[in-house]
Parts: C-alpha cells; structure tokens; sequence
C-alpha cells in the first residue's frame, strides 16, 4: 500500500526506534494494517479545522486589502479553517520584521512575500519549499500557473512561491488639474521635454506638479528616471560602479530627479512628507502626476471624489526609451515556509490557502489590468470604471517590459541607496558617490 508522504513523515516520527522505525527501501514494507492505522491517524488530524498565521503585504493601506480579507473569509468558510492574519504595509521596516520572525523561529505559515534576491536567505537557509516539492504530494498544485513566469529563484533558478499577479509601474494624472492647466493627458508619446513643460504650467497654476515622497517612496521615479537613460535589456542589471555603462544610467536618472526638485516641480515638504500625504495631494486635486503601481488603482477608487477625474498613462520618454516601454513584472508571491510543510496538521491547510488565493477568479479580483502568470487569459472586469479602462488601455499598448533594478540590490544597498536620493537632490551629495557606498554594502 502506497503511503503518502505526509502519513511518512507521522509514521517515521511516531514509530522511529521500533520495529518499524526508520525504514528504508530495503526493509520489509509496513503491514497493510499498520498502514491503514496510522493514515487513518494523519486524515483524522488533517481534517481537523486548524489556525494558520499568514502575513501578506496587504496591510490596511492597500487598495487590495477589501479583495485580501474577503478571499480569506471564502477560505475559512471552505475549509472551516481559521486565519491569523500579521499582513503589514510592504516597506523596507515590514521586511526586516520578516526576516528577523525567520531568524528567531517565529516564521508564518504562509508567506506572501517578494521573489527576487529578498528572498534569497529564505530559500538558502531552507526556510520555503520549493512548488515542485509540493507536488509530489499536491499534484495539482499552482496548476492554473506557467510556471515560466511564477519568479524563480536567483539562488537556484527554482521555483518557490505562486504569484497572485505581477505589475506594472504607470504615471498617474488628476485630469481635472490638468485641465485647469490647459494641459493634454499624455499619450504614448509623451516626452520628458514635454513634460517639463507641462510641470511648469501646472506650477505657474499653483498646484503641485508631482505628487511623491522622496523621504519614503523615491523608486518608482528612480526606476523611470534611469529607465530612460538604459534599455529594457540592461535595465534590471546592476552596476559594478557609477562609472560602468550601468552606472552612468544611474547617475543620469538621479541627476534628473535633482532636476525636477531645483525646479519645485515635487511637493514643498517631499523630504519629510509621508507616502500618505503627499498622495492625498492627487484625491485633494492639488497634484497633477504621481508614478505608482498596478495596486494603486484601488487607493485611487477608494479616495478619489470622482474616478473619472482620474487616468493612468505613460511615464515622460527620453533617449531610446519609448514612452510604451514600462516597467513591471511579477515580484511577488505565496510561500508555504518549511515550518508549517513540516506539521501534518498544518500541510494541507497551507496548500489550500494558497490554491484558494491564487485561483483564476480571485486574481482576477485583485488586478484585471496587471501582469499574471495565469494559463487562462485574465477576464475583463464588468463595469470597469475609467481608470480601470485607462489601465487596460496603457498595458495593452505596451511595446517594452523591464523587471525593476531594485529588485535586484540586496536590501541594505537598497535602503542606502534610497536614503541617500534625498542628499541627491539637495546637492548635499554626489550621485555616483552614494551610488558607489550603496552598491559596496553587502547583505
């Protein structure tokens, strides 16, 4: 009689050190009896209704956090299981959080976390199981994925986490500013002149032109900034040094920042500001642009006075860049820790958690217009409002997609890195400079 794994792993714990204990391919097979006991065992305790703890970056700010909390609650009503949720806002305090709970043995069960080189400790300390793994026990598992396009780990090109969907990075407009500024929303081929020029017509208006925290969230405009100084086949690459071809890039797109900051063209406070405040400028109708994420789309329906006021679109060219050229990929995913893969009361509670949080309709939910690694094409939202139909617009139109290069910095050179934008742009510091102690830091 076949055993399968889960009732093993029991079986070798419970009767090691026993006539049956420790068994290999070449002692005799387990009594069918003894087998039919103990798996009758293993299913009574998996049937049992469990707690899982699960952290997610689907913390209270997000605008997925209505999809996250209500595909839980389906959950718990399939499986009659209970979820302890410890999801947090998805920066770099809420990684370090992660990483120490690994550290001290107070892991997750479920891990909704990033699949580049953040990850790169848990999967070389074998703190995650890998999908292939899982389906020697759960064949069917991510089933409805490619597994092309789940994020595979930089340690071992394997595969490790299945993603809800990825993203794409867009330039936000409040069109209702820009038509008080006689300015056009742009289309696919705005310039990054021309958007110099339309920064100092929303200026001259009184409004804010750039809605961003430079004290919290500088990289999506980084990621922009160096973009159209590189191609979308180097853009991901990091640089040896500012002084490399890469590195040159880097200092381009900071010094384009400094820019727009001598110029006034960001929020007055956008040293000290919060992410927070500085986008409550775009649902005040006080700002005119803001670069963010496919996940943003939410915040906007939730805040805004009226949607329609509201288009995502491309980010200003320049050089070889086109303006259709985005960036964005899929960065993150669903984990089951080691932890929990190892406690049968636990396995296939996890399996179906994250089966359930990553099934076509559920992803659907949480982003019609973004980037996924489903088989089945994504289905097209009933009732889609206009930023909603924007969004489509934009990634339909897209000619290019690059993964973001601070995916692949470790995340003490990142934190420096981005620490140091805001010297940057004061002209307290050199670019190349804080980019060279950056990339030095190893994590």
């Amino acid at each position: 009689m076949k055993i399968k794994k889960a009732a093993a792993l029991v079986l070798a714990v419970s009767l090691c050190g026993t006539m049956f204990g420790c068994q290999n391919s070449s002692q005799p097979a387990v009594s069918s009896q003894a087998a039919s006991a103990q798996s009758a065992q293993v299913s009574s305790t998996a049937a049992q209704p469990v707690e899982i703890t699960v952290v997610t970056s689907y913390g209270g700010d997000d605008g997925n956090r209505g999809n996250y909390e209500a595909a839980v609650k389906d959950y718990e009503k399939a499986t009659g299981n209970t979820v302890k949720d410890a999801s947090g806002t998805s920066n770099e305090e809420w990684k370090a959080k992660i990483m120490a709970d690994f550290e001290t043995g107070a892991e997750p069960d479920v891990l909704f976390y990033f699949n580049g080189v953040d990850s790169n400790k848990l999967v070389q300390g074998g703190k995650v199981v890998g999908v292939d793994e899982i389906r020697q026990t759960y064949p069917e598992y991510a089933g409805n994925m490619k597994d092309e396009l789940l994020g595979a780990s930089p340690v071992d090109g394997k595969n490790y986490s299945v993603p809800v969907n990825g993203y794409w990075e867009g330039l936000y407009v409040n069109k209702k500013v820009l038509s008080d500024c006689g300015v056009s929303v742009p289309d696919s081929n705005y310039t990054w002149d021309q958007f110099l020029k339309d920064c100092e017509a929303i200026k001259a208006k009184g409004y804010t032109p750039i809605a961003c925290s430079l004290q919290e969230v500088p990289h999506y405009w980084f990621e922009y900034t160096i973009f159209n100084h590189d191609t979308i086949a180097t853009h991901a690459k990091v640089p040896a040094s500012s002084t490399d071809e890469r590195g040159k890039a880097w200092v381009d797109g900071m010094n384009d920042m400094k820019t727009l900051y001598e110029k006034g063209y960001f929020p007055k406070n956008t040293l000290t500001a919060t992410d927070a405040e500085t986008f409550q400028l775009m649902a005040d109708d006080k700002a005119a642009f803001a670069i963010d994420g496919s996940w943003k789309i939410g915040w906007f329906q939730q805040n805004a006075k009226d949607i329609k006021d509201f288009a995502v679109t491309y980010v200003p060219a320049e050089n070889e860049r086109k303006a259709t050229d985005l960036i964005g990929g899929i960065s993150m995913g669903y984990y089951i820790t080691k932890k929990a893969w190892s406690d049968p009361a636990k396995q296939k509670a996890c399996v179906q958690f994250v089966e359930a949080m990553t099934a076509d309709d559920v992803v659907a939910k949480f982003g019609a217009t973004n980037v996924t690694a489903l088989k089945n094409p994504m289905p097209t939202p009933d009732g889609a409002d206009a930023l909603v139909q924007s969004a489509l617009q934009m990634v339909n139109g897209k000619t290019g997609l690059a993964p973001a290069a601070q995916d692949n910095l470790n995340q003490a050179a990142r934190t420096a890195l981005f620490a140091g934008i805001k010297d940057i742009v004061a002209g307290k510091q050199d670019a190349g400079k804080v980019i060279d102690q950056s990339l030095a830091i190893k994590g």
